[in-house]
């Protein structure tokens, strides 16, 4: 579908990053020409010509961005079992055990969090439940898969318990996500709709694929809702190289600048939820006492250093402070820039040394409250400081929000609200000295980051979300639900209300 541009927006008031630079008037027309802001001036004072969107009073904003997003999976998510609220595995199972089985003959549910289950999963509890249908449970950080025993057949593999974790979990959720392209994209294109609704007009894409050929799909098939920066894994780093691809470079064979390559992207430790995430003090009660480090720290070093040569960024997942450190050494010794994505668990000597280094925390502010439970248990021995935000970017490191959908819902309001606030659902705010300004939070959910926002100026790109209230004073709630009234990218209107 092809959205024709627009050439102004007419009686709207900026708030977001640039407008500390404009004069003190209250509402501006803004002129905008192939994709860019033309000219900023006080309403009325410019004969606008061409389509003019009115914007009533709206407070403008440069367009959000989620800077981690499984888009496939978070997409098919909607198509899934959703088991959040499940509060035992008996609960979960027997919910799975009521689901009809889709169109592959597979039960798939999605979004469980059994830490602070009081029962474990087992193999015996979902085979009572699900029989020989198979079925599938993904956790909610996506760290782990719990199977029947006929979905551990089907995948020809075995687990005592039912529970695969790490490399295996992501190998089986990778099978699951290989629906038809036209299940798949249809999907992409309604949760593109949904991300367009709440402001946002670009996303980092982390999927475990060669997601090069995805989006060469996807754009021949009229996909302009959001820009895109794709990632590459370290098993796909030869062939991107051999290929010629380098961050920044737009997609082959298409001839717009929406789609472009993103970083290598490596996962080094596990997660809090699983309790594989590599931390300096052993936590109880977890499989792996100090979790587990998935790459090597000579291996993560390597294929950094060869991703660097090559032109490509890095963006490195690391949640416990020991990944950190291996993770900011791989950094320096291959003089790499990118990264750290998560970034929870951090040692106080790294936060400065971040800073130096001039690394990028890629974070996702709801995993703070989606997780303080289990930070407060499982966590409550580190001496690591747990979601240092405020600390961070008091430090000087740049900060980039995301989702990590679909861990956390894809909405950039909710996590600005919870980096702001460290609240929700009417508790007391968890760790309030860890949070950052609103200014702050909307700055670092642009594609820019807090560090050099994108901004509401001449020459700029015309990306832009039109809002119903001022964010910059909104209340906790508000700020969460915050309506979003338009969304413009490169001059096109992609939504409105």
């Amino acid at each position: 579908m092809s959205r024709p541009r627009i050439d102004a927006l007419a009686d709207v008031r900026i708030a977001g990053p640039g407008a500390e630079l404009l004069p003190g008037v209250e509402v501006y027309d803004i002129v905008l020409q192939n994709g860019r802001i033309a000219d900023i001036a006080p309403a009325g004072s410019l004969r606008l010509a061409g389509a003019v969107h009115r914007g009533e009073g709206a407070y403008v904003i440069p367009g959000l961005w989620d800077h981690h997003v499984h888009v496939t999976q978070w997409a098919l998510a909607a198509l899934r079992e959703p088991l959040g609220e499940c509060v035992s595995a008996a609960d979960a199972a027997a919910r799975m055990g009521r689901v009809a089985p889709g169109v592959d003959g597979r039960r798939v549910g999605t979004g469980f969090r059994d830490a602070l289950w009081p029962d474990a999963p087992s193999l015996e509890v979902l085979d009572a439940a699900t029989g020989d249908t198979p079925t599938y449970l993904i956790n909610a950080d996506v760290h782990s898969v719990w199977l029947n025993s006929a979905a551990l057949a089907r995948e020809g593999l075995s687990a005592d318990d039912g529970v695969l974790r790490e490399g295996p979990a992501f190998d089986v959720s990778r099978r699951l996500n290989e629906l038809p392209d036209q299940v798949a994209d249809a999907a992409v294109t309604a949760m593109a709709a949904a991300a367009s609704a709440r402001g946002v007009v670009g996303v980092v894409d982390l999927d475990m694929v060669w997601n090069e050929s995805s989006w060469q799909r996807r754009r021949a098939g009229g996909f302009d809702l959001l820009r895109v920066e794709f990632g590459i894994y370290p098993d796909l780093l030869d062939r991107a190289i051999a290929e010629g691809l380098r961050s920044g470079d737009p997609l082959r064979g298409d001839d717009g600048e929406l789609v472009t390559v993103g970083p290598l992207k490596a996962i080094t430790d596990g997660s809090l939820g699983t309790r594989t995430a590599a931390c300096s003090v052993a936590y109880a009660e977890a499989p792996h006492p100090h979790g587990l480090l998935t790459i090597a720290p000579d291996d993560l070093r390597d294929v950094m250093t060869r991703a660097t040569a090559a032109g490509l960024d890095c963006a490195i997942h690391a949640i416990g402070d020991d990944a950190m450190r291996h993770a900011l050494d791989a950094y320096a010794a291959a003089d790499a820039h990118g990264t750290i994505e998560h970034a929870q668990l951090v040692a106080a000597a790294d936060i400065p040394r971040m800073a130096r280094l001039g690394v990028t925390a890629s974070v996702q502010p709801e995993h703070a409250l989606d997780d303080r439970d289990l930070t407060d248990s499982i966590w409550v021995t580190q001496t690591a400081r747990p979601y240092p935000l405020r600390s961070l970017w008091a430090a000087g490191v740049d900060l980039r929000f995301g989702s990590d959908a679909p861990v956390s819902a894809l909405d950039p309001w909710a996590a600005i609200a919870t980096a702001a606030f460290r609240t929700r659902d009417g508790r007391e705010p968890w760790q309030p000295g860890e949070t950052v300004p609103v200014g702050v939070a909307l700055a670092a959910s642009t594609h820019r980051g807090s560090a050099d926002p994108d901004t509401i100026a001449v020459g700029q790109r015309a990306d832009l979300a039109l809002l119903a209230a001022d964010p910059r004073t909104a209340e906790p709630a508000a700020l969460r639900s915050m309506q979003v009234v338009g969304t413009v990218l490169d001059g096109r209107v992609t939504h409105r209300v």
